[in-house]
Order: structure tokens, then C-alpha cells, then sequence
């Protein structure tokens, strides 16, 4: 068969002539339409601004957003192009029932994100007591949550369990009840030892007096008698009050001559 050059050029100059204005069509309402979408998202980002929405939670509605005005957008380019939406439509939506079936528990991180981030349980600078870790919230994810402990390691946590079960915000509550428990010994004044222990709290500015603080016998053990101490402070000061009262109840105790017994054992020999 003799190639014709003639006929090709023709050919070519044809399908130039007819696909070229569609393809710069596109290639126009592409870039306008990312413009707009820009800064549709401005504008999106500045209305979550000044309703006060949450830090965590803006990325993710942006990211959304924008995820779903740029599908708009390349659908409408596709269009234009004269590619068949319905058989594009029904192949992105089987290949999502796939994806969605291999990802499944990726997927359910993704919902436990999503409710989070609608309902919020907790927000960032919150202490959680949660799958077995505690920790402070650095960063809500849409698939993760991340606490730093007390020993600053990083803890990972999957949003769909973490959405499903349960846990404890100890940040939810202006103030906390700190307690305590000392062992006096059996020759020793509970009432001595109750002044001394009250006398601490009085003397703390960071122990407040609403609720008021309670101190009870809670137990009479093998070698001590158990002084339950209840007391009240704000969230920040928790752990502050916690190790100060300890040191300063252990100080107290020995100048006032109150013994804190530890556990004794008398071995008796028979001959």
C-alpha cells in the first residue's frame, strides 16, 4: 500500500481543525477554573475564620472542598472534550466500590476522623486516657490522632477505634479531685495527723476550698492506718498538687513525730 502524504496531512489537518478548539477550550476553563477554585477556597477559609471552627477540623473541610469542586471541574473539561461521561461515571464508581472494599479499615479510620472532627469529643491540648494510652493531643488526622505521654513519646492512635470505644477527657472539666492516701502508724493521733494534713491544703493557694477538701480513716491495714485525702484544683494544676503534697506530707509527718509505717515482718525461732 503507497503512502500517501497528501491524504495524511489532510487527515491530520482535519482532526487539528476539528479537535483543536475543544482542546484550547479546555485548556482555558481549566485554568480559569482553578483560579476560581482558588479562591472559592480563600473565601471558604475566611468564612471558617470568623465563624471561630475548630483548628483541627478547618484542613479537613478545605480539603474536601476542594477535592470536590476540582472533580467538578474535570468532569466539565472531560465534557468538553467530548468524552462520554456516563461509561467515565460508571468506571470511577466501580473502581471506588473496589478501593473501598481493599481499603475497609483505612475507610473506617476515615469515618472515626470524620467523627471526630464533626462531634469532638476532645480537641487539641486535651488530655486523654484512651486505648490504653494517656497522653496530650498534638494533631487530629483524618485517619489518625496523635498524643504525646508524659515521657514526650509520640502515640498513634487509628480514629476508628478511637471513635467507637471508650475513653476519658480529663481536660473536659475546669478542675479535678487530686487524691492522696497516707498511713499513719497505730500509736499515733488521727486527729494530729488530720491538723498537719489540713494545715498543707490551707497553706496551698492552689487547692480550692469549693468543694471543700475531705480527709477520712479509709483503712485500718496489717501495719498502718490509711488516711484518705481528697482535694480539689484546676486541670493545670494537677500534678503540681499531686508530688508537692506528697513531699510536703512526708516533711510534716517527721517534724510532728508521726510515723509512716512500712510493712514488717517478726520471724520467731523455735528450738
Amino acid at each position: 500500500m503507497e503512502l500517501n502524504i497528501s491524504e495524511i496531512i489532510q487527515h491530520l489537518t482535519n482532526a487539528i481543525m476539528e479537535f483543536g478548539p475543544k482542546l484550547i477550550g479546555a485548556i482555558v476553563v481549566w485554568i480559569i477554573g482553578s483560579l476560581i477554585i482558588k479562591s472559592l477556597i480563600k473565601v471558604f477559609n475566611n468564612t471558617l475564620d470568623k465563624r471561630g471552627t475548630d483548628a483541627s477540623l478547618k484542613p479537613f473541610l478545605k480539603s474536601i472542598v476542594s477535592i470536590l469542586l476540582k472533580v467538578l471541574l474535570a468532569i466539565s473539561v472531560l465534557s468538553m472534550l467530548g468524552v462520554e461521561m456516563t461509561s467515565f461515571i460508571a468506571i470511577l464508581g466501580a473502581a471506588g466500590l473496589a478501593i473501598g472494599l481493599a481499603l475497609s479499615g483505612t475507610l473506617q479510620n476515615f469515618a472515626g476522623g470524620v467523627m471526630i472532627l464533626l462531634f469532638k469529643p476532645f480537641k487539641v491540648g486535651d488530655f486523654l486516657d484512651a486505648q490504653g494510652h494517656k497522653g496530650v493531643v498534638k494533631e487530629i488526622q483524618i485517619f489518625n490522632t496523635i498524643l504525646t505521654d508524659l515521657d514526650y513519646k509520640t502515640i498513634i492512635l487509628p480514629n476508628g477505634s478511637l471513635s467507637t470505644a471508650s475513653m476519658v477527657n480529663y481536660s473536659t472539666q475546669p478542675v479535678r479531685r487530686v487524691d492522696f492516701t497516707f498511713g499513719i502508724g497505730y500509736g499515733d493521733s488521727v486527729d494530729k495527723a488530720r491538723d498537719v494534713i489540713n494545715n498543707l491544703i490551707k497553706n496551698d493557694s492552689r487547692i480550692l476550698n469549693d468543694p471543700a477538701p475531705f480527709i477520712g480513716v479509709s483503712g485500718l491495714g496489717d501495719s498502718s492506718v490509711d488516711l484518705t485525702v481528697r482535694v480539689w484544683a484546676k486541670g493545670e494544676d494537677y500534678w503540681e498538687i499531686f508530688f508537692d503534697m506528697n513531699e510536703n506530707v512526708y516533711n510534716a509527718f517527721n517534724k510532728e513525730g508521726i510515723n509512716i509505717p512500712f510493712p514488717q515482718m517478726d520471724v520467731h525461732l523455735h528450738k
